[in-house]
């Protein structure tokens, strides 16, 4: 009796183990959304400790119109989308952008915003309009987004290329003398430069790195249709009653 009461425990055990494996909690309505909260005003840790921001409530919203629950976890931008191929979590809201070169790789939800690199510069800064003008200069930019890549592809320019696990590090090196700019999303430079206190008056949006206008979406497993279509259903929904759009316009979006 004993043994097979430790072969039924051990059974319990590795169905327990597959499903955390998969990304779901023990609650089958229950989907769990990696989110990098370093992203202002799309997602960041408010000054009470909070996760606050427009996909962290957009994602609020989707309770609302869904059977689902949603969970969101702050994890490092670094090996987010490893733990999404790896069945660590369902979802990914983190201001992802949707590229060519991500899509053979992951599901895409339908576009809820869209968004270019811009140029972030200390106020005394002159120039730096496009790409070309940092040409020569040391820039800044979070590891493995499109800003990096951005840099990464234009081999024939001169740039001293600086990766940091956030945005914020590149910011506060900039502001001590470090860098001569840094490229992130346009959404995140507003931001930085119009409503943090912190900067209030030290830096300016000097220009775009890139025109091309990228499509920001929730990012899946690739080949899961169901988590995918559960939530474009909820986004849908959202647009029809209102609520994306008074989501868009309280976070200046």
């Amino acid at each position: 009796m004993k043994k097979n009461l430790f072969i039924l425990l051990g059974i319990l055990t590795i169905f327990n183990f597959n499903i955390y494996a998969n990304g779901q909690s023990e609650d089958d309505n229950t989907l769990v959304v990696a989110s990098n909260c370093e992203w202002p005003p799309l997602e960041f840790v408010d000054k009470n400790g909070d996760l606050a921001g427009f996909e962290i409530e957009l994602i609020g919203a989707l309770e609302n119109v869904t059977d689902y629950k949603f969970k969101i976890v702050n994890v490092a931008w670094d090996g987010i989308f490893a733990g999404l191929a790896n069945g660590a979590y369902d979802l990914i809201a983190s201001g992802v952008s949707v590229t060519e070169e991500r899509k053979p790789k992951m599901e895409f939800s339908t576009p809820v915003i869209e968004i270019t690199q811009s140029i972030i510069a200390p106020m005394k800064s002159t120039g730096l309009k496009s790409l070309k003008d940092v040409n020569g200069k040391k820039v800044g930019v979070q590891i493995g987004t499109t800003g990096h890549l951005v840099l990464l592809d234009n081999k024939d320019l001169d740039i001293d290329i600086k990766a940091y696990d956030n945005i914020a590090l590149a910011i506060e090196d900039m502001i001590n003398g470090n860098l001569d700019c840094v490229i992130t999303d346009s959404v995140v430079a507003s931001d930085y430069v119009l409503l943090n206190e912190n900067y209030n008056g030290k830096l300016k949006i000097t220009g775009i790195a890139s025109s091309d206008v990228e499509p920001i979406a929730m990012a899946f497993k690739k080949g899961d249709t169901k988590t995918l279509n559960i939530v474009n259903d909820g986004l849908k929904k959202l647009e029809e009653n209102g609520e994306l759009a008074k989501l868009k316009a309280k976070w200046n979006l």
